[in-house]
């Protein structure tokens, strides 16, 4: 299985519009990130989680030609704005992209691009198939999936374990039932917003601390804002088996 890291950024603390900070402007190239999302390709399977708005670019970026669904972390802005943009596949396949969501996250996918669930919808607008996502583990395709429910401040968001690859984004509490799932994973993905604390996301320290407690192999810190700092400082004081991910970092597992 091979995973692609779309985008690891995010915009929150800093401009969206030709941003001018230190970050954007004195960093190299892994401290220009896009927002959060991965791909994952297995055999004759590849998906995303989450499709935010900058998901066509990243899919053309990656030169994407097939995608079999889209796994909805939850509902904000930052993780399905790119939702209209499955309309390149449905055009292409024929068919209805599917969306695997929470019934909530269905509701405000539904509000959101409601030009696409009407009745009498126009030529071209986005075909959705909309799957509801339960705590229940599922197949989807050729990868075996396993929710994993977790808190963003007091909203339910899900992580996904998927083999031997845990991915979690936008937490700042994972639940003891939930640990237990991810526990043995080999690879493990954690968000860390920025050094100071958040009240919905965890910060550098916090996130370390999950992961020391874990113990992977391996482990990536993403949705990075740049308040967290540049890559190449922060990385330098991070246990050796934490790297701060960056947007186009390839792994296999």
């Amino acid at each position: 299985m091979q995973v692609t890291f779309l985008g690891t950024g995010t915009s929150q603390g800093v401009p969206v519009i030709a941003c001018t900070c230190p970050v954007c402007s004195q960093g190299t190239t892994r401290d220009r990130r896009l927002r959060t999302s991965v791909l994952i390709s297995h055999k004759d399977t590849q998906i995303t989680i989450d499709a935010g708005p900058d998901f066509r670019y990243q899919m053309l970026r990656e030169g994407v030609q097939k995608l079999d669904g889209i796994l909805i972390t939850h509902s904000h802005k930052d993780h399905i704005a790119g939702l209209d943009d499955v309309r390149s596949f449905n055009y292409i396949y024929r068919k209805a992209m599917n969306i695997y969501a929470m019934e909530r996250d269905q509701e405000a996918i539904r509000k959101e691009f409601s030009y696409a669930f009407g009745e009498d919808r126009y030529p071209g607008v986005p075909d959705m198939n909309l799957i509801t996502l339960t705590e229940e583990p599922f197949k989807l395709g050729d990868l075996d999936i396993i929710p994993l429910p977790v808190l963003h401040m007091k909203m339910q968001v899900m992580g996904f374990r998927i083999g031997d690859f845990s991915y979690i984004t936008d937490t700042n509490y994972i639940p003891g039932e939930t640990l237990e799932k991810i526990a043995g994973s080999k690879i493990i993905v954690l968000n860390a917003l920025r050094k100071k604390p958040h009240p919905s996301h965890f910060n550098l320290e916090e996130a370390v601390k999950v992961l020391e407690f874990l113990r992977p192999e391996k482990a990536y810190l993403t949705h990075i804002s740049h308040l967290l700092g540049f890559h190449d400082d922060v990385q330098k004081e991070l246990p050796d088996f934490i790297d701060l991910a960056y947007d186009g970092l390839k792994i296999t597992i």
